[in-house]
């Protein structure tokens, strides 16, 4: 892979002979866990200024209508995150010089706080072509990684690395971008009708976030109506609202069963389960453009004109091979396609399938093989192994989504971000009422596996060896569970929910898991933390299969200021309609660990949480303990929907009170907040 320095420029046909589509990254790395960072690109005449606002594209504008842009979204990595932006250069308008690509941070945090700042750019296909890597970006809140730029009729691309102290906004508004950030917060959208949120409410059964329409951005150029202000880029993040009541039913009992576009009840083998997903997924990503785009951007799809089918025949060999569904997505008279391989229930995806798909797929021109199932992938842990024929001059993408993601991003739509009206509203809702029903065999990761159950035994008779493969397989597993936590929770919240790796970048994920198998096989114990967008600390999971409990916690560190009575009785109140066995632990400098029980007796006695010995209090350990279920599967006694209720009701019961203020009494008042620590 190529390695650029900073100031250093080079010719993308010079790196590849395919450099039409490309996909760009930003990653960084944060000691903390809970750094982060937005991209954002701006598309700049001759004159070093955007032609019209709509040329800026951050994440309250993330694709371009002629599918040059499209931010890609974020990934986690070991100890970071990964932002991707695809670019079809060929889509690029003739009157762009220039394309810079930055990324910026919330207000208070700035780029001298993450680590392994880099840029990388790869082909359509994924192939890593270039890299630069920033050394020290400093205390600058916006950061220039790179920017595109036309030379004697190629596309060149030049490491910057420069800083800007002004934001987002500030960097916008150098390149000639018109910001509106004076507006009222959570103003309402001007064009959304009022009764939106009414007509597209959930059934009776379910508490589900409005929907916010999301205007499409402005052309370069397009007028206003007479007599109406041109709107303005605005970067301040639209706020989330929750219905307070659910819309009430007109069934007379409920034994009523609401009509619904896509039936279930009808579904005996998971042939006809596996028929009846994909031509559901399919038919619903063609018609919301949105959705579709959602789910296919990462995989290298341009933005344009998109169709799917189902049960095409495709020649190979002897007999022709029908795949379960093709996507393909038009624009400008070309082409892009992929393949569609889907497994419902606990049926696993065959090697043997998926690589005549991509034999056939490189054949033919393809772009793309998708598989879909309720397995989750991971990073170095493949699936199925594929064999790619390294001669063949066209590269075909081997790509995997699970239906937990899909479930996902149908509910970070119509739940929160909001789809362009009430018709596609409603058939997203549709969409994930049938992905949620019992019978429809898409209910994501299920099952931890053939190797659960020895290796729960072997820790119950201390017989499980350091090297033992069934325990790296249990590790996988259980990645895979908390993946799916994290997109479960962060679906119903409309935040970011991500798995925190607690590894050097670059760690090779292999050599990771196999030290976390080790560490199961001595200690009996599989831990998780998860990071969740505008929460204090990280919310920790462990899993001790010696004792059979489950502990979900987070740490919050003690105020700077005010007395630690003062601390212990605020975070009582706080805490008033937290479970009564929520463990309260006081964490106290340079010893194992201080005073310690429940908010049961605590309540009475706050006193009690303070060290006797006068040490420096350094923040609050919050503990849940529970039975976690034996069974490998999702079943109600199961391993798996057991710690997915245990983050949930964590979450709900514990994190969210951490956020609102404590209810104020004369005594709380009455303390100085200059006061130094006792």
């Amino acid at each position: 892979m190529y390695e650029l320095t900073k100031g250093a420029n080079v010719g993308l046909a010079a790196l590849s002979e395919s450099v039409d589509s490309v996909i760009v990254s930003l990653g960084w790395t944060s000691p903390t866990g809970e750094g982060d960072a937005d991209v954002s690109v701006l598309l700049l005449d001759a004159s070093g200024k955007v032609r019209s606002d709509a040329d800026f594209y951050f994440y309250n504008n993330p694709v371009a209508p002629d599918g040059s842009v499209q931010l890609l979204g974020k990934t986690p990595t070991g100890g970071g995150s990964e932002d991707r932006i695809g670019f079809d250069l060929t889509a690029v308008p003739a009157a762009v010089d220039r394309i810079v690509v930055a990324a910026s941070r919330d207000a208070g945090a700035h780029f001298g706080e993450l680590g392994d700042l880099e840029l990388t750019l790869a082909d359509g296909s994924g192939e890593n072509l270039l890299r630069f890597a920033i050394e020290d970006a400093g205390p600058v809140s916006a950061f220039i990684f790179g920017e595109f730029y036309r030379r004697g009729g190629e596309w060149k691309l030049r490491a910057v690395g420069q800083g800007y102290d002004a934001g987002l906004a500030g960097l916008a508004t150098d390149f000639g971008v018109d910001i509106d950030d004076d507006a009222a917060a959570g103003e309402p959208q001007d064009d959304v009708p009022a009764e939106t949120a009414e007509t597209v409410m959930p059934a009776a059964d379910e508490t589900r976030p409005p929907l916010e329409a999301v205007p499409a951005p402005r052309q370069p150029g397009e007028g206003t109506a007479p007599g109406r202000k041109p709107s303005r880029p605005r970067t301040a993040k639209k706020k989330i609202t929750l219905p307070k009541a659910p819309r009430k039913t007109l069934a007379e009992n409920e034994s009523w069963r609401e009509a619904r576009l896509f039936p279930v009840s009808a579904l005996k083998s998971d042939r006809d389960r596996e028929t009846r997903a994909t031509s559901v997924l399919l038919s619903v990503m063609a018609q919301i453009p949105e959705f579709g785009r959602r789910l296919t951007a990462a995989f290298g799809a341009p933005a344009g004109r998109m169709e799917t089918f189902t049960e095409v025949s495709l020649p190979h060999g002897d007999s022709p091979r029908r795949p379960d569904g093709v996507i393909r997505v038009e624009r400008a008279g070309k082409l892009w396609t992929a393949l569609v391989e889907t497994k419902t229930n606990g049926n696993a995806l065959k090697a043997e399938q998926v690589q005549a798909y991509m034999d056939i797929a490189a054949r033919r021109g393809y772009e793309a093989v998708i598989t879909l199932s309720n397995d989750v992938a991971l990073e170095g842990s493949p699936l199925v192994d594929v064999r790619i024929d390294g001669r063949r001059k066209h590269k075909v993408a081997l790509w995997h989504l699970s239906w937990a993601e899909v479930a996902h991003q149908a509910q970070m739509l119509i739940r929160h971000e909001g789809v362009g009206n009430v018709a596609h509203a409603w058939l997203l809702q549709e969409l994930l009422h049938y992905l949620q029903h019992e019978n429809s065999g898409c209910h994501g990761f299920q099952n931890m596996g053939a190797a659960w159950v020895p290796v729960r035994r072997g820790i119950d008779d201390e017989t499980l060896c350091q090297g033992d493969s069934r325990a790296l397989e249990v590790v996988e597993s259980w990645e895979r569970l908390i993946r799916q936590v994290c997109l479960r929770l962060g679906g119903e919240l409309g935040q970011k929910v991500l798995p925190v790796q607690r590894a050097r970048r670059g760690t090779d994920p292999a050599a990771r898991r196999a030290l976390l198998a080790d560490q199961l096989c001595l200690h009996g114990r599989l831990q998780a933390e998860l990071r969740i967008e505008g929460t204090p600390g990280v919310l920790a999971v462990t899993a001790d299969l010696r004792t059979g409990r489950l502990r979900t916690s987070v740490e919050i560190p003690a105020p700077e200021q005010g007395y630690p009575l003062t601390w212990a009785k605020r975070l009582v109140r706080r805490l008033a309609e937290a479970p009564a066995d929520l463990h309260i632990e006081t964490l106290v400098e340079g010893e194992t660990g201080g005073p310690r029980g429940t908010l049961e007796r605590l309540r009475p006695e706050p006193a009690d949480m303070l060290p006797k010995n006068g040490t420096q209090i350094t923040g609050f350990r919050l503990s849940l303990i529970k039975s976690m279920g034996s069974g490998r599967g999702s079943a109600e006694s199961g391993f798996i929907r057991s710690v997915d209720d245990a983050v949930h009701r964590f979450y709900a019961t514990v994190v969210t009170h951490l956020d609102r203020p404590a209810p104020r009494t004369r005594e709380s008042a009455d303390v100085p907040r200059s006061a130094a620590p006792a």
